[in-house]
């Protein structure tokens, strides 16, 4: 048994599918199986139920993957330990956020960072939320702050702020920013991302229980396409106030509250159980909090702070940092 076997086990266990882990890891499915199969002989036990679904943990698989998380923490724990009293440089903290997120928030957190944390270099990269989700599984991110995440193993999930999705359209002599209700929002021909994207799920799924109609004139699951549309055509599109905030600044694109009911989304900041913290990464989600409760003041009454911004947002970190038998895989 090596510590290689223990990472593509518990990435596995995670991935809940060995097509989808071998994907992660950069390795040939046979391979994986192999590796899996391996540990299996050496401990004389079966450590997976393989079934058309995908794969779970035995009984036996999830002590394995249990202890194997307590592994991996306490190797990354030492290297970091070691390279800090050597003198090391700069820890490289890889930091990903959602379109709107950034365009609120992304420099005043890579300015702030480079004051007030000299031991981080920050990187900061902006995607949508599946594909945030699926590069902090991949290890590429170190943290995301992103929208509607789902449990998912071997992954911690905070709730931040609570906000309102706006109806968005360009500006026109006829066009006014006064709230509609949702059924109004929906007579416009709208612009909304695929299938998969968590937006257009939650407009889809509040329409079908309303049994409100909608017209999809175009999918777009590019923030730019979508603002250009909007100014090139008599569509209109839903969409949180943070991606659409220089144009509506600017007077191009108008944004109207929607109710009865709101639409509303949750922003988390999620990361790897599976990954041991930084030195300086307590530090970092502190600083993240602080902007957040700034960001909740700047769009009040578009947003809400949830409890775990009531305190240092490390303190909720730290506190959830052992996986919550909710978050486990089923035995």
């Amino acid at each position: 048994m090596n510590l290689r076997q223990l990472r593509y086990f518990a990435q596995t266990v995670e991935a809940g599918n060995i097509t989808r882990a071998a994907a992660q890891l950069f390795v040939a499915q046979p391979g994986l199986g192999q590796q899996i199969r391996q540990l299996e002989e050496e401990l004389g036990v079966a450590l997976l139920q393989r079934h058309s679904r995908g794969v779970t943990p035995t009984a036996a698989g999830q002590i394995l993957y249990e202890r194997t998380c307590d592994i991996l923490r306490m190797v990354e724990d030492t290297g970091r330990e070691v390279k800090a009293a050597g003198g090391a440089q700069r820890e490289n903290i890889a930091l990903g956020m959602t379109n709107g997120v950034t365009n609120l928030l992304g420099a005043e957190i890579m300015l702030a960072a480079r004051a007030q944390l000299p031991g981080v270099q920050l990187l900061l990269v902006e995607k949508q939320t599946l594909m945030l989700i699926d590069a902090l599984e991949r290890d590429e991110l170190d943290l995301a702050v992103t929208y509607d995440v789902a449990d998912r193993p071997g992954l911690l999930r905070v709730p931040l702020l609570e906000d309102e999705l706006l109806l968005v359209s360009a500006a026109g002599p006829d066009v006014t920013d006064a709230p509609v209700t949702f059924q109004e929002a929906l007579r416009h021909d709208l612009v909304l991302g695929g299938e998969r994207d968590g937006l257009r799920q939650l407009v889809q799924g509040t329409a079908d229980r309303l049994a409100v109609p909608f017209r999809l004139a175009y999918e777009a699951s590019s923030v730019a396409a979508i603002r250009s549309l909007l100014l090139k055509e008599p569509v209109a599109t839903i969409m949180a106030y943070g991606s659409a905030v220089e144009d509506i600044r600017a007077g191009r694109l108008v944004g109207r509250r929607i109710g009865a009911p709101p639409l509303k989304r949750t922003l988390y900041l999620v990361r790897s159980l599976r990954r041991a913290l930084f030195l300086n990464e307590s530090a970092l989600i502190d600083l993240l909090g602080r902007a957040m409760l700034q960001l909740v003041d700047a769009m009040c009454p578009l947003a809400r702070a949830l409890p775990s911004l009531s305190a240092p947002l490390s303190q909720t970190v730290d506190r959830l940092s052992v996986p919550l038998e909710a978050e486990k895989p089923p035995s």
